[in-house]
């Protein structure tokens, strides 16, 4: 029993997902053996993109199931050397699954067996789908068997209108149908905000990293208006004891997770904005420019956790000049529930694109006195340094 106006569960977005995850497409409407075939056909031709496929197998036979799976181990693990592969003993339900496909861009789906967020509907008189009307619920296209096969009334019924805006093709026109997905891929790669890291204590330079002018004007405000002009919206980043020291003209964005650093930070942007990705600049880079901003941008790679250029200073990712994709936050959690909170450590161990940046001098960091100086007397003796 709770009290009036108690909330039992903190505020969050959730993530959107689908039965397995942000983008799924079922095939159906034809027999199992050429959903297969046809999915074969489709993840050939969408092979740039991380790919996953779904499928059942209810006729499998007593000799196929594993032995150490019959013996009672609920996870088999198998180095296969050309892949690998993992057999459960017991279901997997949605959570799970968004777990185990949070990496894919696409999973195709065989939508005999199970239901997804968007659907191929084929029309084949041999698998009507009459009875199966409430799962055509995002139809992207329609494959017809034979050309000169009018669509059956039931289903023209059930698109209604929609079905003047639907694409129809031919069985054989592969190629189209995986354009029409890659042009849908495109179109959902997810937008990107902005985060301008300005809640650090600054213990070691011994004043505010974010209120120091290296152009003009205090570095916060000159990375903040730097990033508007490439994303959606961009926010400071802050503990919560700073959020009333910034203007009204900026949007900001306290920690929720504290006693973080930076990792908090990007933390608590994705629980805010779990569905865009977030490239994240720290204040303590003062050379960052608007080039290096383009250059990240220009070659990101949303099919990765991440996108971050090589810093040759520490030989690893720099992590807070970084696009994190939505699929990161799962990963940032999964480090964090191990016990590391170093988004560094998160790079190296997943999938991501690396960049070389194109001027080194724009990872070049400020955090004490002496960084300060070197800084400055980089930009006193090249004017162009971090300028816009």
């Amino acid at each position: 029993m709770t009290t009036k106006g108690h909330k039992k569960h903190g505020k969050t977005v959730k993530t959107k997902t689908g039965n397995f995850g942000r983008m799924e497409i079922a095939i159906m409407g034809t027999p199992c053996g050429e959903i297969k075939e046809l999915a074969r056909m489709l993840l050939r031709r969408l092979g740039d993109f991380r790919l996953a496929y779904v499928d059942a197998d209810h006729k499998t036979e007593e000799e196929d199931i594993p032995g150490q799976i019959k013996s009672g181990a609920n996870v088999m693990y198998t180095d296969k050397i050309k892949f690998n592969r993992i057999d459960f003993s017991g279901p997997l339900n949605q959570y799970a699954r968004n777990r185990l496909f949070n990496e894919h861009d696409l999973i195709l789906v065989n939508g005999n067996h199970f239901e997804a967020a968007m659907q191929i509907v084929i029309v084949d008189e041999r698998k009507p789908l009459e009875k199966k009307l409430e799962k055509i619920t995002g139809p992207i296209a329609i494959l017809r068997k034979d050309k000169e096969t009018r669509l059956p009334e039931y289903l023209e019924k059930h698109l209604g209108k929609e079905l003047e805006i639907q694409p129809i093709y031919n069985y054989d026109e592969v190629g189209k149908l995986a354009d029409l997905i890659r042009d849908t891929l495109i179109l959902n790669v997810p937008r990107i905000n902005g985060l301008v890291l300005a809640g650090g204590k600054s213990e070691r330079m011994g004043k505010d990293k974010g209120l120091i002018d290296y152009h003009g004007l205090p570095q916060r405000e000159y990375v903040y208006q730097m990033l508007e002009g490439f994303t959606e919206k961009t926010f400071m980043s802050c503990r919560p004891d700073q959020a009333n020291d910034f203007d009204q003209r900026f949007d900001v964005l306290p920690d929720r997770i504290l006693g973080l650093g930076p990792y908090g930070a990007i933390l608590s942007a994705f629980l805010e904005y779990p569905n865009h990705a977030w490239i994240v600049v720290a204040c303590d880079i003062p050379l960052v420019d608007q080039k290096a901003i383009s250059q990240l941008i220009e070659s990101r790679n949303p099919s990765n956790m991440a996108t971050a250029f090589f810093n040759e200073e520490t030989g690893f990712p720099d992590p807070l000049l970084t696009i994190w994709e939505p699929k990161a936050y799962q990963e940032l959690l999964h480090f964090l529930s191990l016990g590391y909170s170093c988004p560094r450590k998160v790079l190296i161990n997943s999938r991501t694109e690396i960049l070389t940046p194109a001027d080194p001098r724009v990872l070049l960091n400020a955090n004490s006195p002496e960084d300060l100086e070197k800084v400055l007397e980089s930009i006193r003796n090249n004017p162009a340094s971090g300028s816009t």
